[in-house]
């Protein structure tokens, strides 16, 4: 019995980029977009701290600090996980991403660390707030340049399905959200006398950062630690294979996923009495549609006798 690997690289009609060529410019803009961002907010947050000595203004600003440094991991990871598979690598460099998501959590995590001890500080020696309506502008600025980021990371997100540049939006999203709930302790501090708002605003959001880090380093572990794809996923690939003319079941699926890259491995059940060109022909005709329901996987068949894992039980 034979087994034949297939990765579909369709091109589109009139020619251009292969969809894979398009996910790799699609991913490297998405790094390049997210660096300077961070950069651009790091400079108008370092003089809005420095006028407002703002705590929570503070925790903003050491969050992109972070995510300036976890951009740079991910653009050097995205670099790396877009290599083709190679003799030392034949499974492709797809685990640089999920690696940067590991990194991302750690510094992530490292962030909210910082910003409880700066905000423990501050309520034990509560701060006045100076300039408002920079923070205010500035808050506004960041608000809106994230958010058209974002929506850049979640379109390429849905062209690539890039793990690092998931991980990365969804840090990013929760910056919305920081640079929101910042807008109002500065109202709070400054127009309503209340400054203790300031400090236990930067708690709630070193909380959700945390909550953030959680969430991306569990999706950075279960690919580094080739969990198989979601149940909807796995049932839509049985039905595909079981949908095929000859073939009368599948069993040992497998499947995982590394970077952009999803394998998919499975047993298809045939009429013993068969003859192999026709096997192989069909086992063609389910790698072919399998892969494309899933256009970055390399789909591996192998064909069995039916009733063939029947027998292995009851020998065993």
């Amino acid at each position: 019995m034979t087994e034949t690997p297939v990765t579909l690289q369709t091109t589109p009609a009139g020619g251009g980029l292969t969809p894979s060529a398009e996910a790799a410019r699609l991913m490297r803009l998405a790094t390049y977009a997210s660096v300077s961002v961070a950069g651009i907010l790091i400079v108008a947050k370092i003089v809005a701290w420095m006028l407002t000595d703002s705590v929570s203004l503070l925790s903003t600003l050491i969050d992109s600090l972070l995510d300036a440094a976890a951009s740079m991991v991910n653009l050097i990871a995205v670099r790396h996980a877009l290599q083709p598979a190679d003799a030392e690598h034949r499974f492709g460099h797809g685990k640089a991403e999920p690696l940067a998501g590991l990194a991302q959590a750690a510094f992530i995590v490292g962030s909210a660390v910082f910003l409880m001890i700066e905000a423990g500080e501050r309520i034990v020696h509560p701060t006045v707030i100076h300039h408002a309506t920079v923070g205010y502008g500035v808050m506004v600025f960041s608000i809106v340049l994230t958010v058209l980021l974002v929506a850049f990371q979640r379109y390429v997100v849905k062209k690539s399905g890039s793990v690092a540049i998931s991980a990365d939006s969804l840090h990013y999203q929760t910056d919305v959200l920081i640079n929101g709930s910042v807008l109002v302790s500065i109202f709070l501090a400054s127009e309503m006398g209340f400054t203790v708002a300031d400090p236990i605003f930067a708690i709630g959001i070193a909380m959700f950062i945390i909550w953030t880090a959680w969430k991306i380093g569990i999706e950075a572990l279960n690919i580094l630690m080739d969990h198989e794809l979601p149940p909807e996923d796995r049932r839509r690939i049985v039905e595909i294979a079981c949908a095929q003319d000859g073939v009368e079941g599948v069993h040992d699926l497998r499947t995982r996923s590394s970077g952009t890259q999803v394998f998919i491995q499975m047993h298809v059940e045939m009429d013993g009495d068969m003859p192999l060109r026709e096997a192989h022909e069909i086992a063609d005709v389910v790698e072919l549609e399998v892969g494309r329901a899933f256009p970055n996987a390399e789909v591996i068949v192998h064909q069995d006798p039916e009733g063939v894992e029947d027998v292995e039980r009851e020998l065993t």
